[in-house]
């Protein structure tokens, strides 16, 4: 299975404020497992870029300048996603963004059920607790140390490993057989077992250790059971 991590970096909080992408950035996973095949580009918003916006992500108007404009980069970004599912974090915020350049650039649009939104699965598994990408990497232990600034490749990559904690961890979708969904220039990673362990980072197994108070309910709520196999002889198991 093809899906696709998601980020992208705009110019604020609404397209309908005139506010537009800058950055986009994909990440490939196959069976859950990432191939290496990415796509990233910067975008000219052709609109200047509010100071609080760019203490986020550190892109001026002078970086880009020279970037191509949505328009021109429409295509090749449909055909990288195809019709594979989108992980985004707050996926409701990115598909807003790329559906409204989508439609100026008179494209067809993304329909909402592509996503897969990664911040309603972490308020699903852990109720209260912080659900940002951030608290994420910490929880699950990902180096996020190079993220002084927001950026839609490293975010997509980080997400892409938080995803696969979410799901059960790296383990959970080594697949069996070839996709040929796989780019040209990642061929020997074409889908096979021998092509994704390749592409499959080794993780030191964790130690979960258990509470003693937990330790401690188990025993008592085990001495309560009464009849137990365990506390008979042989003798008396056979005939219980």
């Amino acid at each position: 299975m093809r899906e696709i991590v998601l980020d992208t970096e705009t110019t604020g909080f609404e397209p309908a404020e005139g506010h537009r992408l800058v950055e986009i950035g994909c990440v490939e996973l196959m069976h859950q497992i990432p191939t290496g095949n990415t796509y990233h580009v910067y975008i000219n918003p052709e609109r200047e870029m509010p100071e609080e916006a760019y203490r986020v992500h550190g892109l001026s108007d002078e970086f880009l300048a020279d970037k191509p404009v949505f328009a021109d980069v429409a295509d090749a970004f449909l055909e990288f996603i195809g019709d594979a599912p989108l992980v985004i974090h707050n996926a409701a915020f990115d598909m807003n963004f790329l559906n409204a350049e989508l439609g100026w650039a008179k494209k067809t649009l993304l329909p909402m059920e592509q996503a897969v939104d990664t911040l309603m699965m972490a308020r699903e598994k852990y109720p209260g607790a912080a659900a940002t990408l951030d608290a994420l990497c910490r929880r699950f232990e990902i180096d996020n140390s190079n993220r002084t600034l927001h950026g839609a490749l490293l975010d997509a990559e980080l997400l892409a490993e938080v995803y696969l904690e979410l799901m059960g961890g790296r383990q959970h979708g080594l697949g069996f057989s070839g996709t040929g969904d796989v780019q040209d220039s990642e061929k020997e990673n074409d889908g096979s077992v021998a092509g994704l362990q390749q592409r499959r980072e080794a993780r030191a197994a964790r130690d979960f250790p258990i509470p003693a108070a937990e330790l401690e309910a188990h025993r008592e709520l085990v001495e309560k059971i009464e009849n137990a196999l365990w506390r008979q002889t042989p003798k008396n198991a056979a005939e219980a």
